[in-house]
């Protein structure tokens, strides 16, 4: 049986994460209709259900400690939203999980950037590729930071 709310909530966090990481480390507003579109208000303005689980996703990454944010903006988002160092550092290590392959054509540091879980999740994300956004996500939450490597970098000629 397929869980459609989670499904949801993993999509959410990868949008907004990937939304913070692109305008990191400027903090802005973060908008859930950027996130999941436009919703409709019910005639005595309430908000759909689907609007507030994807409120209620940003505000669990805040508490988790990913994003740091202000203020709510009342029940459309959040102000002065920008990724925590624990959501740069993951986003920006590389994977062990990869779907694909790099072209080994390619210059070192252009390798290792799409080898990162925040370039994986870009991919996913224009491919609109449902089961691979959940796994990077899963992989994403279920990590904890680690000190980066020196030899992460060998490839760039660092020792």
């Amino acid at each position: 049986m397929s869980h459609l709310h989670i499904d949801d909530f993993t999509h959410d966090v990868a949008r907004i994460l990937m939304q913070s990481y692109m305008s990191f480390p400027r903090p802005g507003a973060l908008y859930v209709e950027d996130i999941i579109g436009p919703t409709e208000v019910d005639d005595v303005g309430l908000h759909s259900t689907r609007h507030m689980s994807c409120l209620g996703a940003m505000l669990w990454l805040a508490e988790e400690g990913y994003l740091r944010y202000q203020a709510t903006i009342f029940q459309e988002g959040l102000e002065q939203a920008v990724l925590s160092n624990r959501a740069f550092v993951l986003l920006t290590a590389l994977s062990d999980l990869r779907f694909e392959e790099t072209d080994p054509q390619l210059p070192a540091s252009v390798q290792l950037e799409k080898a990162t879980v925040a370039e994986q999740l870009i991919q996913a994300i224009r491919a609109q590729d449902s089961a691979r956004t959940t796994a990077l996500v899963r992989y994403l939450l279920s990590r904890n930071p680690q000190p980066v490597d020196k030899d992460e970098f060998a490839p760039l000629g660092a020792k």
